[in-house]
């Protein structure tokens, strides 16, 4: 099945989207919510925006999808709740800084999956980066794990759960890549909405919080989530997907720990120990290394 959406540069879809993303670890900061609930809430209201779209204009797209396509979908609904769930919990327990950069190593994960499951090979630039990615974490580990400048009540578990978060988000990606050259936008991420909205409810109900009963402030700050990360962040990336190589998607989100870390310092005043700031750095440019080293010799999308 083709894609059907307008042809616009896709680089503009990406610049929209790593901005729009940005403010993501900020709007989950401000919020008072457990994190399952506010990142239930984010992919419940997204589905909500997207679905009379899904149900008018694309209804018919549903009825032309294997049932294969569709089952895949629902799987990377559960990766991604699995993503929110593990990050947004991530942002209690560590840095800004910290979280977004462990979170966004997903191309690492996505150049392992890529060579474990599609068979593809590794080169020496994708090893390379992924060393000094590694490098990097433990730059940062090592320095928190001494007291230089961390912040939060246990760093460590933070940035393991952000890094659990990063694997989730590269099966994601990865299967994000594939169907969405033949699953239309809007039923696509109804679908993986939809599921994820429904894991991340049954986090929720599994871990006690309550369902309703929040203040305004909440529900502005959910409704923020769904139409700034969630609209015009994930789902122009997902757009994107459709038009150009995954690797380019992945290094365009280097741009997201910026972004949030300068967020955090403005409004939070929240001010990065220097073996994050240098650590960070570190995994940043592995990071770009392993994207550009497998975006050499890519075909493209369409």
């Amino acid at each position: 099945m083709g894609v059907t959406e307008p042809r616009i540069d896709p680089r503009i879809a990406l610049a929209v989207a790593v901005l729009a993303v940005s403010t993501s670890a900020i709007l989950v900061r401000w919020s008072a919510a457990a994190a399952s609930v506010a990142a239930f809430y984010r992919v419940l209201l997204t589905t909500t925006l997207l679905a009379p779209l899904a149900l008018g204009r694309h209804r018919s797209a549903f009825a032309r999808l294997s049932r294969r396509d569709v089952l895949a979908a629902a799987a990377t609904g559960v990766a991604l709740a699995v993503h929110f769930a593990a990050w947004f919990e991530s942002l209690a327990w560590t840095s800004v800084a910290a979280s977004v950069t462990l979170v966004q190593c997903q191309p690492l994960f996505v150049a392992v999956g890529a060579w474990a499951l599609l068979d593809e090979r590794v080169t020496r630039g994708t090893t390379a980066g992924i060393l000094v990615a590694i490098g990097g974490i433990v730059v940062m580990s090592i320095g928190e794990l001494l007291g230089g400048g961390a912040i939060g009540p246990r760093p460590l578990y933070g940035n393991a759960l952000a890094l659990v978060g990063g694997v989730m988000a590269a099966g994601y990606v990865l299967a994000g890549r594939s169907l969405r050259q033949r699953f239309p936008l809007i039923p696509y991420v109804t679908v993986v909405y939809g599921v994820a909205a429904v894991c991340l409810l049954g986090f929720v109900l599994v871990s006690g919080h309550p369902v309703t009963g929040y203040p305004p402030r909440e529900w502005a700050l959910f409704f923020a989530m769904a139409v700034g990360p969630g609209v015009f962040g994930h789902t122009a990336l997902n757009w994107a997907l459709a038009h150009v190589e995954s690797s380019m998607v992945s290094v365009s989100l280097l741009g997201e720990p910026v972004g949030s870390a300068l967020l955090a310092l403005l409004l939070l005043a929240e001010i990065p120990g220097t073996s994050t700031v240098a650590g960070g750095a570190v995994v940043l440019v592995g990071i770009g290394v392993v994207a550009r080293s497998r975006a050499v010799g890519a075909a493209p999308a369409d």
